[in-house]
């Protein structure tokens, strides 16, 4: 049976007037402090899952991300604002 791999060159982050800003939002523990979100703040979160080996490769057209392995794998994205009143989910009904 294959195993789950997570893709740790990619991962979330602040999103605002530019399409990757800080802070970084890994999909796996790093020993860091947790990040601290105030009202204002707007992140893409971005867990990346492989079945097989997680290391990937990205092809000519230097977009297309793929599996070293060719294994499959699913990318899954979603914004989130920080409001005063807690988070706003913003890709989702």
């Amino acid at each position: 049976a294959a195993k789950l791999g997570i893709v740790r060159p990619y991962v979330g982050h602040g999103i605002g007037r530019a399409m990757h800003e800080a802070p970084q939002v890994p999909n796996y523990r790093t020993g860091r402090k947790s990040l601290t979100l105030a009202p204002g703040h707007c992140l893409a979160i971005e867990p990346m899952l492989t079945l097989g080996s997680p290391e990937v490769g990205v092809m000519d057209d230097e977009w297309t991300v793929v599996t070293i392995d060719g294994g499959l794998a699913a990318h899954f994205e979603d914004s989130i604002a920080i409001t005063p009143e807690g988070s706003l989910l913003l890709t989702r009904p």
